[in-house]
This record gives C-alpha cells, sequence and structure tokens, in this order.
C-alpha cells in the first residue's frame, strides 16, 4: 500500500481531558506528569513509565519516547480495543464510549514543529515496545507498513500498526483538525468543552472509528 497523500495522524483521550488540551495543547506524558492536569488517565502505566525512563529515540539521541505527544496513523487503534474490553491491565475501566479522536495532518504538523524547534520522528511499529525503529525524514515514510496501518485485521501485524508520530514536548490545540467521537451524547460534551472564542475544529459522531 502506498504512502498516503496526505497522511492524518490521531490522539485518543478521555473526553474530559478536552478542556485542558484546548488550553495547553497536547501534553507528553512527561508534562502530564509535571503539570498534572484535571482529566482521566487512560493509557497503561507501566508501558507510560517505560516510556519516560527507558526508550529513547535513535533519531534524537536522549529524547525519550514520554517527552513527546503520541499519535497513531489510524483511528480504531489497538489501544482503543484494549480499552474497548476493558483490559486487566488498564486502571481505566471505562471503556470506548467516553474517548475522542483527535485528528490532525502530519504534514501540517511536521511543518510547524520545523518552524517551532520542536523535535518530530515517526517509529514503524509500537514506540512502547523495546524493539521499534524510529525515523525524522519524511522521505522514508515509506517504510511505514502502511497496509498493517489501515487493516481491521490485525493479530498478525499489531505491532506495525501501532506505528506512531511523535512531536517533543506538546502539540497545539490550532493544529487538530477534526474531533471523531462515538455518539450524540459525547459530541455534546464536546461541543461543550470547544472555545466560544477561539479554534473550534468539527465534530462527528464516526462509528467507523470504534469498536
Amino acid at each position: 500500500m502506498p504512502v498516503p497523500a496526505r497522511p492524518k495522524i490521531y490522539h485518543i483521550c478521555h473526553v474530559d481531558r478536552l478542556p485542558s488540551i484546548v488550553v495547553g495543547g497536547l501534553l507528553s506524558d512527561a508534562e502530564v506528569q509535571r503539570l498534572a492536569p484535571p482529566g482521566t488517565v487512560i493509557g497503561m502505566s507501566n508501558i507510560k513509565q517505560r516510556r519516560l525512563t527507558e526508550l529513547t529515540l535513535d533519531s534524537h539521541p536522549g529524547l525519550y519516547v514520554g517527552q513527546c505527544a503520541p499519535f497513531y496513523f489510524c483511528p480504531r487503534s489497538v489501544m482503543l480495543y484494549l480499552i474497548h474490553k476493558r483490559n486487566p491491565e488498564l486502571a481505566y475501566k471505562g471503556g470506548q464510549e467516553p474517548i475522542v479522536h483527535l485528528e490532525a495532518d502530519l504534514f501540517n504538523a511536521v511543518a510547524w514543529a520545523q518552524a517551532n524547534g520542536r523535535r518530530w520522528a515517526f517509529t514503524l511499529s509500537n514506540a512502547g515496545s523495546y524493539y521499534f525503529e524510529d525515523r525524522a525524514d519524511l522521505a522514508q515514510l515509506g517504510e511505514i507498513d502502511w497496509s498493517a496501518v489501515a487493516s481491521t485485521q490485525w493479530p498478525a501485524v499489531k505491532e506495525r500498526k501501532q506505528a506512531e508520530f511523535l512531536m517533543e514536548h506538546s502539540f497545539p490545540w490550532h493544529l487538530i483538525e477534526r474531533i471523531g467521537v462515538y455518539s450524540a451524547a459525547i459530541n455534546a460534551q464536546v461541543a461543550h468543552a470547544l472555545p466560544v472564542g477561539g479554534h473550534r475544529p468539527p465534530v462527528a459522531v464516526l462509528p467507523a472509528w470504534y469498536y
């Protein structure tokens, strides 16, 4: 499968995180640990800790994965499936319904990062594992397994489906282009959280982005 003409990137979070993201951007785990913004944490704490203290990027020596705001290259991620199934390793047990997808454009994100002195990279597989590879050159996007990324039957390609885009420190709110939600009820919560006079990306109920 070829590289998409305009690759999109996706971050999932609990809807109650949105107000803090609107104000301060989407934070890395390191910044979340430092600032303790309000909202529900949905990730696996042991993997978050590994990303903060053990896993660094070859393309940016000394930069830990956990010092970067993370995105997948697809909605309906493997992580969302674990949330949906209430995986026992997750402290969060609220299911997928309150989870929202934040969608952005990869090329716009990289252009902003380069203009603002932020390091960025993408990985060829799950950046929470010990054996991922990373790149910091858009000319190498073809090394991502885009068929795996797009797959809806992913057990055999699970690690490659979880390729990530990483931006150092945080990801600005104004780069979010669309928000996908599970239901009309969550749509209403999102609409209430968006700034009246600021950036308000369109919100849509997108069942295909959920399990």
